[in-house]
C-alpha cells in the first residue's frame, strides 16, 4: 500500500510539473527592434511584448520571453524550443513552408534610412540601371530577403541587429539602411544627421508564428487575438508606441 501512495504521489507531482509547464506560452523574440521589442530597464517591453501578455492573459497562461537572434526565431518554433514567434514577423510565402501564421495584428513598412547629405533621395535611385549603392540590413529580416533577392548579395551587407547596421550608415560602410519603418524613425531619433526617406520600399503584414503541428494553439491564439482587436486592446497597444501623427 505505501508503495501505491508513493508511486501515485510521484504521479501527481509528473502531472503538476506538466501542468504548470503548459501554463507557460514562451515567446521567441529580438529585442532589438523598437518599439515592437526592446530593453527598458533590463526587461522586455513593446507592441509586441504587451500584445503576446494579452493574448496569453486571454488563454489562463503566463508569459515567458526568451530573446534570441531574429534568423534563429523560426527555427526555435520548429524545434519546439519556443511556443511563439513574435518580433514584427513578416508575413512570406517562404517562412509559410516552416510555420503557421496567426491572423495579422499590425501593418509595417520598410522604410529606408540615409544620412541628411545623401545623394540618395528615393528607392528610384537604389534601383536605378547602374546603381551600386551599398544597402545594410538585419540579417534574415524581409529588408535583407527583398534586398538581396532585388539587388544582389554584393549590394548587401547584413548584420546581426539594426543598429550594427545603422553604425555602418554612420560610419561609411554602406550607403543606407532598409528596415521596418518604427525602428527606422527611432534610429533617426537617436542618432544625428540620419532621416527616412519619404517613399517606402515595402508594405508588410505582421504576424505570430506558430509551429505547423500546434494548430490547437494557433487556433487559441486567433480567437484571443479577435477578441483583443475587436475590444480596441490591440489598437490601445499600438498607438501607446505609435501616437499617431
Amino acid at each position: 500500500m505505501k508503495k501505491l501512495i508513493a508511486v501515485l504521489l510521484t504521479l501527481c507531482m509528473l502531472l503538476a510539473c506538466t501542468a504548470a509547464l503548459a501554463d507557460t506560452l514562451t515567446m521567441g523574440t529580438n529585442a532589438s527592434f523598437p518599439p515592437y521589442e526592446y530593453y527598458e530597464n533590463n526587461v522586455i517591453v513593446g507592441i509586441d511584448a504587451e500584445i503576446a501578455a494579452a493574448i496569453a492573459e486571454k488563454l489562463g497562461m503566463e508569459l515567458e520571453i526568451v530573446d534570441m537572434d531574429f534568423g534563429a526565431i523560426i527555427s526555435a518554433v520548429t524545434e519546439g524550443k519556443v511556443d511563439i514567434g513574435m518580433a514584427g514577423m513578416t508575413v512570406t510565402d517562404e517562412r509559410k513552408q516552416s510555420v503557421n501564421f496567426s491572423d495579422t495584428y499590425a501593418v509595417g513598412i520598410q522604410a529606408i534610412i540615409v544620412t541628411e547629405d545623401s545623394e540618395i533621395a528615393s528607392y528610384d535611385d537604389l534601383a536605378a540601371e547602374g546603381a551600386t549603392w551599398k544597402i545594410g540590413v538585419q540579417d534574415s529580416t524581409t529588408g535583407d530577403i527583398y534586398c538581396t533577392d532585388e539587388f544582389g548579395e554584393e549590394r548587401v551587407s547584413k548584420y546581426k541587429v539594426g543598429a550594427d547596421a545603422v553604425e555602418a550608415l554612420k560610419t561609411g560602410k554602406v550607403d543606407c539602411v532598409i528596415i521596418d519603418n518604427e525602428p527606422a524613425k527611432a534610429y533617426v531619433a537617436a542618432n544625428e544627421g540620419l532621416k527616412v526617406l519619404d517613399s517606402a520600399y515595402a508594405e508588410e503584414e505582421y504576424a505570430i508564428c506558430v509551429n505547423l503541428e500546434n494548430t490547437e494553439l494557433l487556433e487559441k491564439i486567433n480567437g484571443a487575438l479577435k477578441e483583443l482587436i475587436d475590444d480596441g486592446t490591440v489598437a490601445a497597444i499600438i498607438a501607446k508606441y505609435i501616437p499617431a501623427e
